[in-house]
Formats: structure tokens, C-alpha cells, sequence
């Protein structure tokens, strides 16, 4: 699904450090949910905006503590432990999540899919791989994967996992998940403005100290010191998912490292999809799985959901952009 940290197309935030008589913006870079967290907090002073983002950090640390599948006392690792034995009892929180990703499965016929966890990875990105594997390996990678194997019981809250050997995963969620919690938590102390960004996966609201909107640079995936567009946002999230640092060619043809959970295929024809709209955690949802879909089923996929638009670039350089995107002047071409 979304690559790690290092695979993310990056975005760049354009903020400007500006102090004035009545606020300041305050930033902190650290390690969470195994990638990267940029948070900008702007507050009254210094000591508001700096305890407000221990705030965030604590809020981004609990939600890794129930969610992250590689840590082995969290409740998504407990569920994976007894895939195939007995349903286990989850918070509200984590079971609300897991349902939304198995509608976000449905929507797409299995294009995204939390089960991508138990994935065979047969497939390698670090130059050792010099022939595709075969048909038959292919379609064994992928037997522990299906959403559809996903036992819910929403009365006892409780999670199944038909299958032994499967695991679910929100590596294509989480952070988007937990970027919007942190800026609902802080819409509610009355924080008027910030940015929550977890390995590219954005959630802004309020402007800058300056009275603008905050500006957020799309960066181009074949040039990645130029911008291709700088959008001004002020409440509302944005998320990337691309491919252009870990790929494979066989005959012409390249291979990106984001698998079709459906088949196990790698995606192909889309190098990076960054998707607007209201919350991180269905933009990082659609970004996904529009790179897996490609860029008609995607642009398909995106009219279920009317407040969200989209940029996809192909891997021949073609800038596609979704009807409702606000933004007119992009380059056809890279």
C-alpha cells in the first residue's frame, strides 16, 4: 500500500517563522508511528505552542500504541496473534477504524486492504531482483490477504481473523488517522491555527501569524528540488503516495513497490497521486488506492467522494488533475 517514510512523495510545507504581537508559531521534528512527524502549533506565546505540541506528540504515541502492527503489546498486533483461534476484544477506536478501512476495500473491490500485512514479499526493490517472479509465486504471496476473511462483531467490539497467518496493518491510515485526531484535540483547547504532518500526510487548520493561508508545495517526483504547484490551504488535509524512489524495469515496463493486494502485482502507469480534501484520513485512503487503481478508476473512484481532488502524475511525466481541483495552472508535461 503506502510505502515507508523514505518511498512517501515528499511534500514541502512553505511556512513562514513569524512572530507578532499576539502569536507565534512554534515547530518540532520527531520520530513516530516509524516515520517522520513534522507539527507546527501556532498559540498566544512560545510556552502555550510548545505544550500543545508535547500535547500532540503524546496524542500521536497512543494511537501508535493501539495501531502499529510491529509493536507486540499493541491491541492490532494482539488481533494478528490470533488470527485463525478466536476473536479479540479491541477499544471502540481501533474496531471504528477497522471498519472504516474495510469500507474503503469494499468501495474499491480489495485495491486497498488492511490485510496487505500478511503480503509474501516477493517482490524486491533494492537492485537484487533481476527477473519478475513467477506466476505461481505471485499468487501464493497474496493467500493470507482478503478483507472479505475480516470477522467484525460490533456488539462485542470484537475482531476475527479467519485465516491463520493473517495480519492487518494500518500503515495506509494511521498516520492520516492520527493527524486529524491531533487537530480535532487542538480545535477543541481553542488553538487557532497549526499543521500535523506525518510522513506527508497533512492535517492544517487556521492561517499563519501573518493572516495567510498556509502554503503547501507539491513536489516534481522526476525533479525533486522544483515544485510543481504550491497550494494555499487553510483548513483541510493533503496526502501523497508515490513510487518514483523504489521501482523495478522488466522489458520496458516499470514496476512500482505499491502491490495490488487483489493480486499482487505491483501498480503500474502512476508515479505519485496527492489528494485535497476535508480529513488525512481519507485522503491518505484514496491516494493508496487510486496509485493501485490507476488514473481512470481512480478519477472514477474520486467521484464518490465530491469534496476530495486530486494530481496524478504518470510515469511518463502526464499531469492529470481531477475536475474539482482548484489550482488551473500545472504543467500538462513534466
Amino acid at each position: 500500500m503506502k510505502g515507508s517514510y523514505c518511498t512517501i512523495l515528499f511534500l514541502f510545507m512553505l511556512l513562514w517563522s513569524f512572530s507578532g504581537d499576539s502569536q507565534v508559531l512554534r515547530k518540532r521534528t520527531t520520530l513516530l508511528m516509524g516515520g517522520r512527524f513534522d507539527i507546527s502549533i501556532v498559540a498566544s506565546d512560545s510556552l502555550t505552542a510548545e505544550q500543545n505540541i508535547n500535547e500532540v506528540i503524546a496524542e500521536i504515541s497512543r494511537i501508535e500504541n493501539l495501531i502499529s502492527d510491529w509493536k507486540p503489546d499493541s491491541q492490532v498486533s494482539e488481533v494478528n496473534q490470533n488470527a485463525g483461534i478466536k476473536p479479540v476484544k479491541v477499544d471502540r477506536e481501533v474496531f471504528d477504524l477497522t471498519q472504516r478501512a474495510i469500507r474503503f476495500s469494499e468501495i474499491t473491490h480489495g485495491g486497498f486492504d488492511i490485510s496487505f500485512a500478511a503480503l509474501d514479499r516477493v517482490w524486491k526493490f533494492d537492485g537484487s531482483m533481476t527477473e519478475m517472479p513467477s506466476a505461481e509465486a505471485i499468487k501464493k504471496s497474496v493467500e493470507k490477504v482478503g478483507y472479505k476473511n475480516i470477522v467484525l462483531d460490533s456488539v462485542q467490539s470484537t475482531i476475527f481473523l479467519k485465516l491463520k497467518g493473517m495480519k492487518i496493518g494500518f500503515g495506509a491510515l494511521g498516520e492520516g488517522y492520527a493527524t486529524d485526531k491531533c487537530r480535532t484535540m487542538m480545535l477543541v483547547k481553542d488553538i487557532k491555527a497549526g499543521i500535523i504532518n506525518g510522513s506527508g500526510d497533512m492535517s492544517t487548520w487556521g492561517k499563519q501569524p501573518n493572516g495567510e493561508d498556509w502554503k503547501i508545495g507539491i513536489t516534481n517526483p522526476f525533479k525533486p528540488e522544483k515544485l510543481l504547484a504550491v497550494v494555499p490551504l487553510k483548513d483541510g488535509a493533503v496526502t501523497t503516495s508515490g513510487n518514483y524512489e523504489k521501482y523495478v524495469v522488466f522489458n520496458g515496463k516499470r514496476y512500482s513497490h505499491i502491490i495490488n493486494p487483489a493480486t499482487g502485482y505491483p501498480a503500474t502507469g502512476l508515479c505519485s497521486v496527492t489528494v485535497f480534501g476535508p480529513n488525512a484520513e481519507t485522503a491518505n485512503g484514496l491516494s493508496t488506492s487510486i496509485m493501485v487503481l490507476g488514473k481512470d478508476d481512480g478519477l472514477l473512484l474520486l467521484q464518490k467522494f465530491p469534496d476530495y481532488s486530486a494530481v496524478m502524475i504518470t510515469d511518463s511525466g502526464k499531469v492529470i488533475k481531477s475536475k474539482n481541483f482548484k489550482i488551473s495552472k500545472l504543467k500538462a508535461k513534466l
